[in-house]
């Protein structure tokens, strides 16, 4: 399915084994000139090709269908070298489910039975190189982080140097890198080594447990 494209415009792809749900987001990306949906399938296998093959900006990426799983498309996407915008949408907020995608590589992670209008906010911060997740997901994350860490002995802030709490506080904002090496007149590769070493020095195992781990300790940018 495809449709026409301005040069402003953030190009989307959705894979959903639901037509009816397919119909519905096209719909309402149809009244919007910022966002367009480029392609729509059923197939993940189908799906993992096109994004190959059309490079959309971003994905809107079903977690259970037959077959092959969300999980398992988002790796097979990004084993492929699909570079774009990943975003889970589904109607598991099932803690596990969350941190699994997101620590697979997904960058945000929203639910169905959102409002459109909220949906259409979430892809354009998507769109931004924002984080997008359903606000009440935020709790949850930080739960599961307090629940995976209740042993040990949590890192502090003093562990990072200056350079990566600058980062880490964009990170919170939901920052990509690319927006970040533009804020902080650094390069992008400078950006991800200081990634890399700030979670590893956190113990955390992706950049959205890291933003979420910040916004807990108060750490926020001012944006």
């Amino acid at each position: 399915m495809t449709s026409a494209v301005t040069d402003s415009a953030a190009t989307i792809m959705i894979v959903d084994d639901h037509p009816l749900l397919r119909r519905g987001v096209r719909q309402l990306l149809e009244i919007e000139d910022d966002l367009t949906l480029i392609f729509d399938t059923g197939s993940p296998l189908e799906g993992i090709e096109q994004a190959a093959a059309q490079e959309p900006d971003m994905l809107l990426l079903d977690l259970n269908m037959p077959g092959i799983d969300g999980l398992e498309t988002l790796k097979r996407l990004r084993s492929a070298g699909y570079a774009g915008r990943v975003i889970m949408y589904t109607v598991s907020d099932q803690e596990d489910d969350v941190v699994d995608a997101l620590r697979n590589g997904a960058d945000g992670y929203l639910l169905k039975d959102m409002e459109p209008e909220d949906l259409v906010h979430q892809l354009r911060q998507a769109a931004k190189g924002r984080m997008a997740i359903s606000e009440n997901l935020t709790a949850l994350l930080a739960q599961a982080l307090r629940n995976q860490r209740h042993t040990e002995s949590a890192p502090t802030l003093d562990v990072l140097t200056q350079r990566e709490r600058e980062i880490l506080r964009e990170l919170a904002a939901g920052m990509s890198n690319k927006l970040i090496a533009r804020k902080l007149d650094i390069t992008e590769g400078t950006v991800k080594v200081h990634v890399k070493h700030l979670l590893k020095k956190l113990r955390l195992r992706s950049r959205v447990e890291a933003a979420v781990w910040a916004v807990q300790k108060g750490l926020a940018s001012d944006h």
